[in-house]
């Protein structure tokens, strides 16, 4: 029996634990195939033969006090093209999100999101098959300003 898909709202908290991410703001994006994730200081690094991305990462918008120190596996490069229409290669990892009591492992691109709304966009590959998206209402799982970091 399928379990019945989540109902969220445009804009929702999300955890990403395999991040130290206890909470990030993200909107639900369902023009964007995959998500993205905002990251800075983005390198590859060869650890145990795997190719690695350390990034970091400020999980509130306008709050660059708070940094998170990330570190994946570099799952692949990605061409991107934004919704000003630019494209640019992105690394890729693959991260368990955490809403509504439910967590699940989406792909997500990293970028500079400095100057976006959102640190995070939740894209359609992440929400197929789980989520339901109602764009009238926010915050289904409660609007909270977090301490966002859980290590």
């Amino acid at each position: 029996m399928k379990a019945p898909k989540l109902t969220v709202g445009w804009r929702e908290w999300v955890g990403l634990p395999a991040l130290g991410v206890e909470a990030i703001k993200v909107k639900v994006d369902t023009g964007a195939l995959t998500s993205a994730l905002h990251a800075i200081h983005v390198r590859v690094v060869r650890n145990n033969g795997r190719e690695r991305v350390r990034f970091d990462l400020h999980p509130l918008q306008r709050d660059s006090r708070l940094t998170v120190h990330c570190e994946a596996d570099l799952l692949e490069w990605r061409e991107v093209r934004s919704s000003n229409g630019d494209t640019e290669f992105r690394p890729v990892i693959r991260t368990p999100v955490a809403l509504g009591g439910q967590q699940w492992p989406i792909d997500v691109t990293l970028t500079n999101r400095d100057s976006m709304g959102f640190r995070m966009l939740l894209g359609r590959r992440a929400l197929r098959r789980r989520l339901l998206v109602d764009p009238g209402v926010s915050y289904l799982f409660g609007d909270h300003h977090p301490t966002a970091v859980t290590r």
